[in-house]
């Protein structure tokens, strides 16, 4: 009882997150803004239902259940880590992509990306 209290709030936090990613994907203007709020809110959704998924496993193991559920929570722990390293990543990369291939932020008033390209091409350090 005790348990599903702690559990399903984390639960329901992650679902509001991970609904507010795919609400980013078709409200923001361009594929830099839908990425950024992509990205980041499917990663701090899926660590709520993680961190539910961690507290499930850890108070059935200790309660003595089996050793299924000590295997369950490392590999809950292996795959946060891996959420953590890959999702930015390949955000970071599916922005880079577009910014080489031509596509411009909306109201892009500084663009670092494109300066320091810039630079490299004219010979100078780009800052």
């Amino acid at each position: 009882m005790i348990l599903g209290l702690l559990v399903i709030p984390l639960l329901l936090v992650s679902i509001a997150f991970n609904t507010l990613g795919v609400v980013s994907l078709y409200r923001f203007p361009d594929v830099y803004t839908r990425l950024h709020g992509a990205t980041k809110c499917t990663t701090f959704g899926t660590l709520f239902a993680v961190a539910a998924l961690l507290l499930y496993s850890a108070a059935h193991y200790l309660a003595g259940n089996g050793d299924r559920f000590l295997v369950l929570f490392i590999h809950t722990v292996i795959a946060a880590i891996v959420l953590l390293i890959s999702n930015p990543t390949g955000g970071h990369a599916l922005a880079r992509a577009a910014h080489r291939s031509g596509i411009l932020p909306e109201p892009a008033i500084v663009d670092a990306l494109e300066d320091a390209e810039k630079e490299k091409r004219e010979g100078g350090v780009a800052a």
